[in-house]
């Protein structure tokens, strides 16, 4: 790992693919993705874990079965362990994901947007 300042917007320059979070840093056992939000995701929970969106650049929803969280850049939403959530973003959206090393981007819904695990930029 480099001892320099990590550019957030280098990293999203490396990549343009939708829903395929990309490891920026890590910290003890958590993880710092960067991921292009584009269209409607799955619904899924985690199980075991919380996960943070940090919205950089552009807007985005989370919705919930009870409720919708809109996010615009620079805004952030801890979304609690086993709720079921849909990240949506009708143009794209560049958030940053804090989570545990080794969580599923699917959750427990599986499927085409699961995305492979510890895929570094």
């Amino acid at each position: 790992m480099s001892d320099g300042a990590i550019n957030l917007r280098d990293k999203f320059a490396t990549f343009s693919e939708p829903w395929s979070p990309r490891i920026v840093a890590e910290m003890n056992d958590y993880q710092f993705k960067l991921a292009r939000l584009r269209g409607e995701f799955v619904w899924h929970a985690h199980a075991e874990t919380d996960e943070v969106f940090i919205v950089i650049d552009g807007a985005m929803t989370l919705e919930f079965r009870d409720k919708v969280v809109p996010l615009a850049a620079g805004e952030m939403y801890v979304v609690s362990k086993g709720v079921e959530h849909r990240p949506v973003a009708p143009q794209e959206c560049c958030v940053m994901l804090v989570e545990p090393r080794g969580v599923v981007n699917t959750g427990d819904a599986g499927g085409a947007y699961t995305a492979p695990n510890d895929v570094w930029v």
